[in-house]
């Protein structure tokens, strides 16, 4: 374990270095980049630091145990025990630490909420879960901006998408994805039966600049005589350039210019938009399926969570939490919640690691 904190260490102080390099202080995004990516490793840092001079003082404390000043080897037996549980729980804590992380853990993310099952009742707790979320994000100091929604005509939401900014925000909000239950009366019942309501919540991490790279060994550029009109000595030079960029199969031609060179260049231009586009669909086809494989189809039956407000009850079907809260829950004090879930996640992480 040592030599993964020292990893671990070597890292942070190359970030470090890195947020006071001119080169990057120039380019906002991956200043961005490079301060979120240090963030993230800071409570390792800090943990393994703690974990170094409890290791030294332990060291320290056998020794002098043993010492023939009475004293001195009392100091040091008290000290130890002290100072042993300690250790065992360091050791705990930078186990999970250094598990294998979901490298999308550090970035921003998008929460889409839908009303399912239920009508209007299910829209208005789409609003409430909206809310939920937004108060939770005001306590964690996280910046969130509606980026579109459907509102229905007495407060509630067909649908609202927004985005949270705010280090770690995907690593704490991943698992609320799913499908949202809600159990009570609603406002325009009139013979006070309880109706069972669904709303879905699909979380997904904010998709970044894309930045094409285009490795020249991926290329087959063909050069041949040009065939179109373009004046004098066009089409009697082999000017014309056409690149495949093999991984892809994407073919782009260029015979415009009398210049072999700027041929060349215009065609690598069409080319990297071409698989700038490629990227960004696919992209989007991937996330399209990570949200079908989140929100499920909104039925009530396929819930993740319970919200039953005659027992003031909340009920996480995945971890078996239930707490008796639900005003706080809905205020947005889901602390609780969201650090069981990443426990759970960081235990199964911890199954398949070996230190």
């Amino acid at each position: 374990m040592l030599e993964l904190i020292e990893k671990v260490e070597n890292k942070y102080r190359e970030l470090t270095d890195l947020l006071s390099d001119p080169a990057v202080l120039g380019e906002p995004s991956r200043l961005s980049k490079i301060a979120r990516e240090r963030a993230g490793l800071e409570e390792v840092v800090q943990a393994a630091s703690r974990y170094r001079q409890v290791l030294a003082q332990i060291e320290e404390d056998e020794k002098l145990k043993s010492s023939s000043d009475r004293e001195l080897a009392e100091m040091a037996k008290t000290e130890l025990e002290e100072l042993k549980p300690e250790r065992q729980s360091l050791e705990e804590k930078l186990k999970l630490l250094l598990a294998p992380r979901d490298p999308n853990d550090s970035k921003n993310v998008i929460v889409e909420v839908r009303a399912g099952t239920g009508g209007e009742e299910a829209a208005l707790f789409a609003a409430e879960l909206y809310r939920m979320y937004q108060r939770y994000a005001e306590r964690q100091r996280w910046k969130v901006e509606l980026l579109s929604s459907n509102p229905t005509g007495i407060g509630g939401y067909k649908e609202v998408i927004f985005l949270v900014e705010g280090q770690g925000a995907f690593g704490k909000l991943k698992h609320e994805s799913g499908v949202h239950r809600v159990q009570r009366v609603p406002a325009t019942e009139s013979s006070g039966r309880i109706h069972t309501s669904a709303a879905s919540v699909a979380v997904l991490p904010e998709v970044e600049d894309v930045d094409i790279q285009i490795n020249p060994a991926d290329l087959r550029i063909d050069v041949f005589r040009s065939s179109g009109p373009g004046g004098q000595s066009v089409n009697t030079t082999d000017s014309a350039v056409r690149i495949t960029h093999v991984p892809s199969g994407l073919v782009v031609t260029c015979q415009d210019e009398k210049s072999q060179m700027k041929n060349k260049t215009k065609a690598l231009k069409v080319l990297r938009a071409r698989l700038l586009d490629k990227a960004v669909t696919e992209q989007k086809e991937k996330i399209d399926t990570a949200r079908r494989s989140m929100v499920g189809s909104g039925d009530r039956s396929e819930k993740i969570r319970t919200y039953n407000f005659p027992q003031n009850r909340m009920t996480d079907h995945r971890i078996g939490l239930t707490l008796h809260s639900l005003d706080a829950i809905l205020d947005g004090k889901i602390n609780e919640i969201v650090d069981a879930l990443r426990a759970k996640e960081q235990e199964e992480r911890l199954k398949n690691t070996d230190f």
